[in-house]
């Protein structure tokens, strides 16, 4: 029978726990090891590798006499989370056993992981990080000049919550003025919803927000329990009626479709657009969102309003 246990909260002192039983961890009856054996495996490698490259003097600690231990002891990490012994020396021995995001985070402390080893660590337990990096990199120059070459078709750089990260002229022409607007508001779901001068551009702006939500709801579902999401679709369902009936229809759309959208702008007219996705990792998430004309008149208003 596989052995389940809950950890400790980490805001509470170590407690003790009760030994394990003296029965080896689950082995599958094929004697092939399951993916999650395999993940715990590594994940359990992956801690004990890095407890062992922390010293007791970076993590504030007395070194003592007789340490043989490369690195902190296994109770030390225990101590520095504030979790039992035994919790975390079963985690270390692959052992199935529950993970919460807030002790994992409190381990994660204890041993001084920088932003990819945490991320590491949160993927090998699957488990929602409650601290999330913003899954965008940062706009290098590269990526600038990128932007700048598309004019005079609009482009901007999203993250998958949907944030804009970076946009050229002609992009924030289209939208509105995004430079004066605070950066929480740089948010496409949230103009689309919220925005009285971004909604006013869209031309089938029923169908455009219906199919934005859905694709959101999509997206979000990898991210539930996450910090920014939650607080922008809390947002969203206290703002907008307009969301609140659309996000009670718990319908979903691929949020790699195709997708043509009219505009009306105030200065040139209606203006038809491609939108092309270019991802910049290898999960949809981070990526270049460029418009393209759909028609040679939309082309030619494109380039008046750049």
């Amino acid at each position: 029978m596989t052995t389940m246990l809950h950890e400790p909260r980490a805001a509470a002192a170590a407690l003790p726990v009760p030994a394990p039983p003296a029965s080896a961890p689950r082995v599958p009856v094929s004697g092939v090891p399951t993916a999650d054996d395999v993940r715990r495996g590594e994940l359990a490698a992956f801690l004990r590798s890095r407890r062992e490259r922390v010293s007791p003097e970076q993590a504030g600690l007395p070194r003592g006499p007789r340490r043989r231990t490369p690195g902190l002891r296994r109770e030390e990490v225990a101590h520095l989370a504030a979790v039992g012994v035994t919790w975390y020396t079963w985690l270390e021995q692959a052992r199935d056993i529950k993970v919460s995001p807030q002790v994992l985070d409190a381990v994660a402390h204890a041993l001084q992981l920088d932003r990819s080893e945490r991320s590491h660590l949160f993927a090998l337990a699957a488990v929602a990080d409650p601290v999330p990096e913003n899954d965008c990199p940062g706009v290098s120059a590269d990526l600038r000049m990128m932007l700048d070459r598309l004019e005079p078709f609009p482009a901007c750089v999203q993250n998958s919550r949907y944030d804009l990260i970076a946009y050229n002229r002609t992009y924030n022409a289209l939208m509105c003025d995004l430079d004066k607007l605070p950066h929480e508001e740089r948010n496409c779901m949230w103009l689309a919803f919220t925005n009285a001068e971004v909604r006013a551009t869209l031309a089938d702006r029923e169908e455009t927000v219906r199919a934005m939500a859905a694709r959101f709801r999509a997206s979000m579902a990898e991210h539930l329990g996450e910090p920014p999401w939650e607080r922008l679709l809390a947002k969203l369902l206290a703002t907008s009626p307009e969301f609140r009936m659309l996000w009670a229809r718990h319908e979903v759309a691929p949020i790699t479709s195709p997708r043509l959208r009219a505009h009306r702008h105030p200065a040139v007219g209606e203006l038809r657009l491609n939108f092309t996705s270019l991802w910049m990792g290898p999960h949809p998430g981070a990526r270049l969102l460029t418009l393209t004309p759909a028609d040679e008149e939309t082309r030619e208003r494109l380039e008046r309003l750049a």
